[in-house]
């Protein structure tokens, strides 16, 4: 496999990635796709990627009609960010997000999350997209 299949499948990964997890499904988002070993650098929640996983469990029950649409998926090596748009209740809040994963032998082994509220009256024009 080249650099290049490679980094195909690592962003396909997230996608699939991200759009389980958003949907609910965050046990079968872990067993296809996380390295349990691995890390993340979210600063609300205690470190380890088990503690992680119970926190987007929690915030999938508080926010089960959650809708993500990624729109611009991007990699280099091994690793790949994921730009999104993320409404966690229809008609309300809207986040802008960046997820950025690194891949070891095809799984997740490092995450890191920027979200910020995209606010409804933007001063920018040109939009959070």
């Amino acid at each position: 496999m080249t650099d290049s299949d490679a980094l195909a499948l690592h962003k396909t990964a997230a996608r699939e990635f991200l759009n389980l997890v958003v949907a609910g499904r965050i046990e079968e988002a872990y067993r296809r796709f996380i390295d349990m070993q691995g890390r993340h650098h979210n600063p609300h929640v205690p470190e380890g990627l088990p503690a992680l996983k119970e926190s987007m469990i929690d915030n999938h029950s508080r926010f089960p009609g959650k809708q993500i649409t990624i729109r611009n998926v991007v990699g280099e090596g091994d690793l790949v960010a994921a730009h999104s748009l993320i409404v966690l209740n229809p008609g309300g809040e809207t986040l802008s997000a960046v997820h950025l994963f690194r891949f070891r032998a095809g799984r997740i082994v490092e995450m890191w999350d920027c979200v910020q509220p995209v606010p409804a009256d933007l001063p920018n024009k040109d939009g959070a997209f």
